[in-house]
């Protein structure tokens, strides 16, 4: 046991040596000799490749000319992609561009160039120098191209925002103009309140005194149904404009005694009518207010176009009054108007049930004034036909294919898109004629058709045209001058020359957007004197 320490050191010692031993023969078998001064020369020549990599002055040259060629090869690319963008792939400039870009491609592509990227050891100047001068080449080339080419992209890229600038601009025009369509559609649908005013004034004083305006119980005056007198229907709601269509015309008739107007208003504005047209003897002239109420056979059950007012679907089309609904069909915005809704606009239809002893009559809309003695209407030989009017058409404008839906068959096969259309406002009909053409059935069979506005738009001028097609005598056209309430560029001279000027359109003289030139055409016809018209400040 004595012993046995030291046979513990003798065998550790043999141990150490044998791994002394293998793992210098392990060595040597990985690396080739050891020199003299003890250093494995594997060690030492990965040492100095490391120490090259961060040492080599070559490097950052390549990294540079190697970053030439890429921010080259992506301009060629950007100019090739920006030509075809302004379409210039005609002057070859694309293929040019797209030529260079593959040269730098190729170039960085070649075995010695991509070994000289991809190694780790020391550069070889030769090649680098290679490099450079291939690069430089192509650089220098992609420059003389990219010069030449600078003029071409530069007109290009003016045209390209000249015509960018445009389409902005069309569109900025485009929606203001939906929305000057709009603003001016909400003018013409208001009421001023002055007018208001006038109306409220008028119907405190029927209700003050009942006794001294009403006509019930009064026989009716045989003047009203004399078939030998000037018969005239104004359908309104607007009694200024109804007080200003009588006075127009009572003040230029030459016998106004013998003239007799029928003025139907609704149940709302009767009243007032009533009123208004008994301060004043409106030169002898006989007039009869009625409401639209007071004519039974106007019911849903008849008239087709009341049955359809009826409809959800419609009355959301009208009074669909926010920008952008009542902008999406820019066309047909002026069909949008609540106007439309009124059985008062639709009564033109009905003259010969609502007079049945008259034989000829002169419809007036509320918006137009008498100039001239109107006497001479009934002199004109209608031959046979229903509807006396001006027409409208000139070159292609005007026609029915502008009012009617020809792509329907029914319209297509019964009408001609070229034919000249006619204006309301004032119309002479021959009451006789249109019992004899049983025109109002040839409207009601149209009106059924159209439930669903697949024939025509809205408004009562297309139903019109499809109904007195074959039956309108074209009338002279100093008669009936119109589009005081939209156009101004109508000459004076015509003006003065016309029986009747009609403001038609969204100007109306009433309303504080009416032209000043033609507004004192007609408010030289208000009746400024009255206390109703002065009280509420009306055209100040």
């Amino acid at each position: 046991m004595a012993n046995s320490p030291t046979s513990f050191r003798v065998l550790a010692s043999a141990i150490s040596l044998a791994l002394c031993i293998f793992f210098t023969t392990h060595h040597h078998h990985h690396h080739n000799t050891i020199g003299s001064d003890g250093v494995s020369h594997g060690f030492e020549s990965v040492r100095r490749s490391i120490l090259a990599l961060k040492t080599d002055p070559l490097k950052p040259r390549l990294d540079h000319i190697k970053k030439q060629a890429e921010d080259h090869r992506m301009l060629a690319l950007m100019y090739a992609s920006y030509a075809r963008k302004l379409k210039l792939e005609s002057s070859k400039v694309v293929r040019v561009f797209a030529e260079l870009s593959r040269d730098f491609s190729d170039l960085m592509n070649k075995p010695q160039y991509t070994a000289l990227f991809s190694s780790d050891g020391a550069i070889d100047e030769s090649v680098l120098r290679q490099l450079e001068k291939e690069v430089k080449e192509r650089i220098k080339t992609a420059r003389q191209v990219i010069g030449e080419a600078k003029e071409s992209f530069d007109n290009q890229l003016k045209i390209q925002k000249l015509k960018d600038t445009i389409f902005s601009v069309n569109e900025q025009l485009t929606k203001a103009k939906k929305q000057g369509a709009f603003s001016s559609l909400i003018a013409a649908k208001s009421i001023p309140k002055s007018l208001h005013c006038i109306s409220m004034r008028l119907m405190e004083e029927r209700i003050a005194h009942p006794e001294k305006y009403s006509d019930e119980g009064k026989p009716t005056a045989p003047e009203l149904e004399d078939p030998k007198l000037y018969h005239y229907a104004i359908f309104s709601d607007n009694v200024v404009a109804a007080s200003v269509v009588v006075n127009s015309a009572t003040k230029n008739a030459k016998e106004p005694w013998k003239h007799v107007f029928h003025v139907v208003t609704d149940k709302m504005n009767l009243g007032a009518m009533q009123v208004m047209f008994k301060l004043k003897n409106y030169n002898g002239a006989h007039i009869e207010v009625k409401a639209v109420e007071d004519y039974k056979f106007l019911n849903s059950s008849y008239v087709p176009v009341l049955r359809q007012l009826e409809s959800a679907n419609l009355q959301k089309f009208y009074f669909e009054n926010k920008l952008e609904n009542a902008t999406k069909d820019t066309t047909n915005m002026k069909f949008r108007n609540p106007k439309y809704l009124s059985i008062l606009n639709h009564l033109r239809f009905y003259l010969p049930e609502m007079y049945p002893k008259l034989h000829r009559i002169l419809f007036l809309d509320d918006d137009i004034v008498v100039q001239k003695d109107l006497t001479g209407l009934w002199k004109i030989d209608m031959d046979g036909k229903v509807n006396g009017a001006v027409e409208t058409c000139f070159g292609s404008f005007h026609r029915y294919a502008q009012y009617m839906n020809f792509s329907h068959p029914l319209i297509k096969a019964k009408f001609n898109p070229k034919a000249c259309a006619w204006a309301y406002g004032m119309n002479f009909f021959d009451l006789d004629a249109w019992r004899r053409e049983k025109c109002t059935e040839e409207y009601h069979y149209w009106q059924n058709l159209n439930e669903n506005r697949t024939l025509w738009k809205l408004g009562t001028l297309p139903p019109g045209l499809i109904t007195f097609y074959s039956t309108t005598k074209p009338l002279e056209k100093s008669w009936h001058v119109l589009g005081l309430g939209y156009n101004p560029s109508i000459s004076m001279e015509e003006i003065k020359n016309a029986a009747v000027v009609h403001f038609n359109g969204n100007m109306k003289p009433w309303l504080d957007i009416a032209m000043n030139q033609f507004k004192p055409l007609w408010s030289k016809f208000v009746d400024y004197e009255l206390e109703f018209v002065q009280a509420c400040n009306f055209g100040l």
